[in-house]
This record gives structure tokens, C-alpha cells and sequence, in this order.
């Protein structure tokens, strides 16, 4: 299977992921996969639900990882008719006021985490992307940020605002990393993810923030940030490096100010009957306008 996923070119990260979620299925029953049916998925599938309680997403992570194992390694065509997909209601992100941003990061007095929380707000990049950031990746004469490997391996280019540099050029001064941007306790290695996730946890509960604090919700907020500026919704989207602005629209819905600037659009206004002249040949309509 390890070999079938990188000919396909999948991401470390995920065939660490569909291996992991096999290895599980394995020893739920102490049997090799190739020994089981979709009986023995769908009991599986209730014990992940009813049971362990995962995530709908990690659930469909799981199905995921098994139906590459059955369908393009083991070749059993059954899995698409017999195994149940999973339908994940659609939730809309938590975002941050600016004001929370600010005071997470002045929160920290490492300057390390400070400039790492920075980057993640000011570039909206996915957790795993700024880790895997070089000191070369930082083009100051460009003023861009490039992402050599994105979700789904995809390159792509963002941009680098005057006071992040600024940031990060104290930063290096400080630190002086020599490779990766921000390193981690293991030599020649970037920071790992978990740790990412415990500054945010830590800095949310020093500030008394009490939404939810991560890496990700910081991406959220930026997009919806982004788009409160006034920023194309298609600029968004190639942004944060997704394939379909239909991914990007749900920032929109999460926007409080958009959604009052939509409502006063939207409103007849004031006085309509101002404006009865440009109907006044519609008895009907015109009964209406004398009631507002």
C-alpha cells in the first residue's frame, strides 16, 4: 500500500495518516485486511462513531485510507456499493476579532513564538506550510513568501507585509536559524505541529480568550479578515491555496460586517414613497408604497 500511495505522489502526511488508519482497522479485529469484508467496515464504522466518538472528518479520513486499500491495492470493486460514506455536516469556522489577534500576540514575550503566530496570521498559511518554511523561502526584495509544497503539493506564492519582515529580521537577529524558519528541539528539523498548537492553547488561556484558539482558526481569521478589507474573493482563494472558491465562500458567511452591509443594501430605505414617481402606472404596487 506505502508503495501504491507514492507512486500516486500522496503527501508524507498523508500516507502517515492511510497507513496509520489501516494499521487501527487491523487491530480493532487482529486480522489482516485482506481477511475482511464490508461487514467487518461497517462494524468498524459503529465502533469509530457509537464508541470512540471521532470527528465525522476523521471518520471519513479512515474510510478514505481503506477504500485506497481495497480499491487500488487489494482491487475489490465492492467497496464504492457496500461501504457507507460518511455525510459531514458543514460547520462554519470560528474567527477572531482583530482585537484578540493583537493581544495574542502580545501576550507571548518569546519573540520566536511571536514572529511564528505572525507569520500564520499575516500569510493565512495552514500550520504545516509555515513550518516547512526555509530562510529562503522569504524573498525581501519581492516582498513575497513562497510555498514550495502546499495541500495536495501544489507551489504557490504569498504575500509579505512590510511589518512581518520587519518581524522576522529581529527575529533572525535573535535566533539566527540557520535553515528551516523556525526550528524545532531536534536538530536540522522544523518545529512539530503539536507544539504549534500549545502555544495557541496556552497564549488563549493567558488572554482569557474564550473561543477557540489554533493554528487553523488563525487561517480562518485571516481569510475573513481578507475578506472584510475588501479583498477579491478569487485573490482569497488562490491566497490560502485552495482549488474552489466554493471552499473560500464560507468565510464570507462568517463575516458579521458583510452580512449588515448586505442587509442595508437590501433595505428600501428611508422614505420610499420619495421614489413612488417611477412606479406610478402600477395601481398594485403603489397600494403598497402608501402602507410603508
Amino acid at each position: 500500500m506505502i508503495e501504491d500511495l507514492q507512486l500516486r505522489n500522496y503527501s508524507p502526511l498523508t500516507i502517515r495518516s492511510y497507513i496509520e488508519s489501516v494499521a487501527d482497522f487491523a487491530r480493532f479485529f487482529n486480522k489482516s485486511p485482506d481477511h475482511l469484508g464490508p461487514e467487518d467496515i461497517r462494524k468498524y464504522q459503529l465502533h469509530l462513531v457509537h464508541e470512540k466518538k471521532v470527528a465525522w472528518s476523521t471518520l471519513q479520513v479512515r474510510i478514505a485510507a481503506l477504500k485506497f486499500l481495497y480499491m487500488q491495492t487489494l482491487k475489490q470493486e465492492w467497496f464504492v456499493q457496500e461501504v457507507a460514506k460518511p455525510k459531514v455536516r458543514r460547520k462554519l469556522p470560528t474567527v477572531l476579532s482583530r482585537e484578540e489577534v493583537a493581544a495574542l500576540l502580545d501576550a507571548t514575550p518569546n519573540l520566536k513564538h511571536r514572529a511564528l503566530l505572525a507569520t500564520l496570521y499575516a500569510t493565512g498559511l495552514r500550520c504545516a506550510e509555515v513550518l516547512q518554511l526555509k530562510i529562503t523561502d522569504i524573498d525581501s526584495q519581492r516582498m513575497v513568501i513562497g510555498v514550495r509544497e502546499g495541500k495536495g503539493q501544489r507551489p504557490r506564492q504569498v504575500m509579505l507585509s512590510p511589518k512581518l519582515l520587519a518581524l522576522l529580521r529581529a527575529y533572525w537577529r535573535w535566533r539566527k536559524p540557520p535553515d528551516w524558519l523556525f526550528p524545532g528541539k531536534k536538530p536540522g528539523s522544523p518545529m512539530h505541529p503539536s507544539g504549534v498548537r500549545q502555544i495557541c492553547q496556552q497564549l488563549a488561556e493567558k488572554t482569557r480568550i474564550k473561543k477557540q484558539v489554533s493554528p487553523h482558526i488563525i487561517r480562518h481569521t485571516t481569510a475573513t479578515h481578507l475578506l472584510r478589507a475588501g479583498v477579491d474573493i478569487n485573490t482569497v482563494r488562490a491566497w490560502l491555496g485552495h482549488v474552489s472558491v466554493d471552499t473560500t465562500n464560507i468565510y464570507a458567511e462568517t463575516d458579521i460586517e458583510m452580512k449588515a452591509k448586505a442587509l442595508a443594501a437590501c433595505e428600501i430605505g428611508p422614505d420610499p414613497k420619495k421614489r413612488v414617481g417611477r412606479w406610478k402606472n402600477d395601481p398594485g404596487l403603489m397600494e403598497f408604497l402608501r402602507g410603508l
